[in-house]
């Protein structure tokens, strides 16, 4: 009864254990159950390290003698707590009386089932670790070093075979020899986690929170398109692989997520969009979709409110036709100037000064008329006197005389002052004779030219 309750709080001890380390969570858990035989005799100091298989003096209780716990802790290791009963009537091979053996064991493991096929049948493994060891009474600390092979039949159970040394660290204590323990058994690996139920492992499912499809690493397919949602830009709604799962749904070969217009037909560089008068500005958002015009105008071809082939957009006088070449704006004839100066001729000054005489308003109020029907043209006032006085008094005369009759057009009639230049000649430019008094008289004149057209 006494070695029978030694053996229990062995077993509780085993089962009760769990090292601290997490692993990954495919059947992490691993129980051993098994026959083991102790043998000192290849351990001792008259045979070291010899006749391992011979078997006459292996001590083996015909049972289940040992059992075992491990946990997988990760990348191939794993702790193993192991409790061991036999019955010992052989040591370094002189019989002795039967002896009660228990044994408490921590190992370390480390497996190379990875390093040779991930998924492999065949699965060596080393161990080191301490443990305890009683011989009836009595007990002593051992240091253990391990060699094992499971061999599995399937993911979760395996034949196993092992053999381990143990080193007593005090040898000439009674219960103290250092001896070999051979085990062979199964082992039934389990304990692997499936958070979301759906019957795969997490380690082994691409997507352990939400349950899903074995076909696809346990993920799930919502909208059923062969896609999984993981992989799927439109999880919610079916569609091919070729648009990554979303749906086209006006069939233009641009996936509704690209799609602007995603129920009508469209062009790939629109975005999806349909553009009927091919202006390249799509429909929704063309003044004129069914009238091809440029973006600037947002897709309505530019107008010609005054016929005369210069677009409005071009043409500085959009409301008179004009000529290209004047950016659309009519362009003063010789016949214009020669009118202009017909009214310019009758332009009079006071005696000697610059000052307008009042019956000359008429003359030009008609030709401010004239020049605002040219409104692009810059027009040049010219001022010219007879030969009579000096140089210098006729200079200055004549520019005064061409200032007024500028400031008169700005001030009464309102020409933009950037329109007219005026510019005064004195007495450098005859039309006629300065012998006569009819000639003199054509010489006093105010002339209206062409600023392009200036001599400068």
């Amino acid at each position: 009864m006494k070695h029978l309750s030694r053996f229990l709080l062995v077993t509780i001890l085993v089962l009760g254990c769990t090292t601290v380390q997490a692993q990954d969570e495919n059947n992490p858990w691993v129980i051993g159950i098994g026959v083991n035989a102790v043998d000192s005799y290849p351990a001792n100091e008259d045979s070291p390290f010899n006749g391992f298989f011979e078997t006459d003096h292996y001590n083996i209780l015909p049972s289940v003698s040992r059992i075992s716990v491990a946990r997988y802790i990760g990348a191939g290791f794993s702790g193993e707590l192991a409790g061991s009963i036999n019955r010992i009537d052989n040591i370094d091979g002189v019989s002795v009386d039967d002896l009660t053996y228990y044994s408490v064991d921590l190992t370390g493991l480390y497996g190379f089932r990875n390093l040779i096929n991930e998924d492999g049948w065949f699965d060596p493994y080393l161990g080191v670790g301490p443990g305890y060891t009683w011989l009836d009474e009595e007990g002593n600390f051992t240091v253990n070093g391990t060699l094992g092979f499971n061999f599995w039949f399937t993911d979760n159970i395996a034949f196993n075979i092992q053999t381990t040394y143990k080193h007593t660290m005090d040898d000439q204590s009674e219960g103290g020899f250092r001896h070999f323990q051979h085990v062979a058994g199964f082992k039934i690996a389990f304990g692997g986690t499936d958070t979301d139920g759906d019957g795969i492992y997490d380690d082994e499912d691409e997507c352990p929170e939400v349950a899903g499809l074995k076909e696809f690493n346990g993920c799930p397919d919502s909208d059923g398109d062969g896609i999984p949602d993981k992989d799927d830009a439109c999880p919610d709604q079916a569609g091919p692989a070729e648009f990554n799962g979303c749906p086209d749904s006006d069939g233009d070969g641009i996936a509704d997520p690209q799609d602007e217009c995603p129920n009508v037909a469209g062009e790939m560089a629109l975005k999806g969009c349909p553009d009927a008068d091919g202006d390249g500005i799509k429909d929704s958002a063309d003044d004129c979709p069914n009238e091809a015009g440029p973006s600037a105008n947002n897709g309505c071809p530019w107008p010609d409110s005054d016929g005369d082939g210069v677009l409005d957009k071009d043409d500085q006088c959009p409301d008179v036709a004009g000529t290209t070449a004047n950016n659309g704006c009519p362009e003063v004839t010789v016949e214009v100037i020669n009118e202009l100066n017909e009214y310019s001729k009758t332009i009079l000054f006071d005696l000697g000064k610059s000052s307008i005489r009042e019956e000359s308003y008429p003359a030009l109020t008609s030709i401010a008329e004239i020049m605002n029907e040219y409104p692009q043209t810059v027009f040049h006032i010219e001022g010219h006197t007879d030969s009579q006085g000096s140089d210098a008094l006729n200079l200055r005369l004549s520019k005064e005389r061409a200032a007024s009759v500028k400031n008169f057009l700005v001030e009464q009639d309102g020409i933009d002052a950037s329109r007219i230049t005026s510019e005064g000649y004195g007495e450098s430019r005859p039309i006629a004779t300065n012998k006569t008094a009819a000639g003199r008289q054509q010489n006093r004149r105010v002339e209206v030219s062409l600023e392009k057209n200036r001599e400068k």
